[in-house]
């Protein structure tokens, strides 16, 4: 697929067993306007996670959006992932573009660290993820990031910028005004009931002129 902007709403697929399940929570997202999906699963055996990647990665070419591994590399290859975001202790930059090639999409996690925002884009990272800026269910005690995180990086930094960390509709608005170019969100997303609704709320907030009927307040003034 053609190399996408990168921003707007990007979920990130929760840990369950059921497929089906899973296909169809994420393709809601997807109708609620996700603009990346991420696949993210550590307690799968291995033969489960290349059922779920497989079938999300083909959903997600019906949407014409990418689908990004975490961290298991040899997974991406083998489903033809767009891309894979890796952590600390993951493939690095470099052996991820010789796997994958010149054409994919590689994140880094950069956790609260903008020296590693730095490296990462040096090394040919096609984005960088900060957070944790808010207590996340989904990764409890991750390091915690300041917000004046986002002005130093939007001004330090050329590639696309993720934020991610127990974000939800009441507090995305800020990071996006602070230069998120993206936000990623699990819980706030496929934790409630109304997984698409939820997904339109988000992509509201990316909008140049949100209307003045958005569920959630204009916060490019905070």
């Amino acid at each position: 697929m053609t190399r996408p902007e990168l921003g707007g709403l990007y979920a990130i697929t929760p840990e369950m067993i059921d497929t089906s399940g899973l296909v169809t929570m994420t393709q809601q997202a997807l109708t609620g306007g996700a603009r990346l999906v991420q696949y993210r699963n550590k307690t799968a055996g291995t033969a489960l996670r290349l059922e779920q990647a497989y079938s999300l990665a083909h959903l997600c070419r019906k949407f014409g959006v990418p689908f990004i591994v975490n961290d298991y590399l040899d997974l991406a290859v083998e489903v033809g992932a767009d891309g894979v975001h890796v952590g600390r202790d993951d493939a690095s930059v470099a052996e991820a573009r010789r796997r994958l090639g010149k054409g994919k999409i590689i994140g880094v996690s950069c956790y609260n660290r903008l020296e590693l925002a730095v490296e990462a884009e040096r090394d040919g990272a096609d984005y960088v993820a900060f957070g944790a800026f808010f207590d996340s269910p989904t990764k409890p005690g991750a390091a915690a990031a300041p917000m004046d995180l986002l002005d130093h990086a939007r001004r330090k930094l050329h590639v696309a910028v993720v934020a991610i960390g127990g974000i939800t509709s009441d507090n995305a608005g800020e990071l996006i005004s602070r230069g998120a170019n993206a936000v990623a969100v699990s819980s706030a997303l496929f934790a409630t009931g109304y997984i698409r609704s939820a997904a339109e709320n988000f992509s509201r907030l990316f909008q140049p002129n949100p209307t003045a009927d958005c569920l959630f307040p204009d916060h490019s003034s905070v």
